[in-house]
């Protein structure tokens, strides 16, 4: 009596060489083949050029850094030179060694009317993102548009009422008009910020703060706001930016008790010529504050502004 054998193969199927279920040998994608080494090249070159996009948007900021550490003369040639020999003499001569203006008092008037308007718009903006995002609103999207609307109006072409209205109460050359103002220009966009920001919050938090007997505040200092920290401190870092550039009402409305540094830079373009090295040097002072806010809450800045991307 014999028995039945099942027929040999070559290998056993998954096997390189081997054949599938229509008799196909199996091919096994080569992680060094052709469509690697593009996929690799594509990836190098990207790399490059983001290099490249980053160099050329340092650029001016690396020049005119440079440029501080030259003298007069040195920062005006034409072509200028690199290898002028560097001098710290600008940055003695902007802080009053030089027997100049002293920079201090301008500093801190941009520092106090950045980081009060900022607080303001922090503390307003919450609870009308908060009641736009989380409760129901009825046409909160009609709601939006209104803030945003409030920007479409161009500057300058409130230039002259505000002007009005800040002389006819006394409160020219006054700090404090620069906070309200500020307060007011940079709420809606954070508001606009904020709510995308709010509407991922999950509700079952909220709702379980408030069967434990949370109120409101509780609920928007305890609750809200460290879920939502990311996009707070991205909306305060804008809106402290913002902020310390604004120049136009700063430069209208303020005079020596109030300026900010934005307008005591504008002074170094005299009718006597362009101070380039010490404005260099200046702009490098003056710009210090909003890079060491935004280094320090770098990480805050890429959460918030990613938080509502991806649904």
């Amino acid at each position: 009596m014999s028995t039945l054998s099942a027929p040999k193969t070559a290998g056993t199927p998954g096997t390189p060489g081997t054949p599938g279920k229509a008799g196909k040998p199996v091919q096994h994608q080569d992680k060094y083949g052709p469509a690697a080494r593009r996929a690799k090249r594509r990836s190098t070159a990207l790399g490059l050029l983001a290099w490249v996009v980053g160099v050329v948007f340092c650029f001016p900021a690396l020049w005119m850094f440079l440029t501080s550490l030259h003298s007069e003369s040195d920062a005006a040639t034409n072509p200028p030179s690199l290898t002028a020999p560097l001098t710290f003499e600008n940055y003695s001569d902007f802080f009053g060694a030089g027997g100049g203006a002293s920079p201090w008092p301008p500093l801190i008037n941009s520092v106090t009317a950045s980081l009060f308007s900022t607080l303001f718009v922090l503390v307003l903006a919450l609870p009308a993102a908060y009641a736009l995002s989380i409760k129901p609103v009825r046409k909160w999207t009609d709601v939006m548009f209104f803030f945003l609307s409030t920007k479409m109006l161009p500057v300058v072409a409130g230039l002259l009422p505000v002007y009005l209205f800040a002389k006819n109460v006394g409160m020219l050359d006054n700090i404090w008009l620069l906070v309200i103002l500020y307060t007011s220009m940079n709420l809606p966009i954070a508001v606009w910020m904020m709510q995308s920001f709010l509407a991922d919050v999950p509700v079952s938090i909220i709702e379980a703060a408030q069967v434990d007997g949370a109120r409101l505040p509780t609920v928007l200092i305890r609750v809200v706001a460290p879920v939502a920290a990311p996009g707070i401190a991205a909306t305060a870092l804008i809106c402290f930016i913002f902020s310390w550039n604004e120049l136009l009402f700063a430069r209208v409305l303020t005079g020596v008790t109030a300026q900010t540094a934005p307008v005591f830079l504008t002074g170094f373009v005299t009718s006597q010529g362009l101070f380039l090295a010490q404005l260099c040097a200046a702009s490098v002072v003056v710009s210090l504050p909003v890079l060491a806010a935004g280094f320090a809450a770098q990480d805050k800045l890429v959460q918030g502004l990613s938080l509502g991307a991806v649904k």
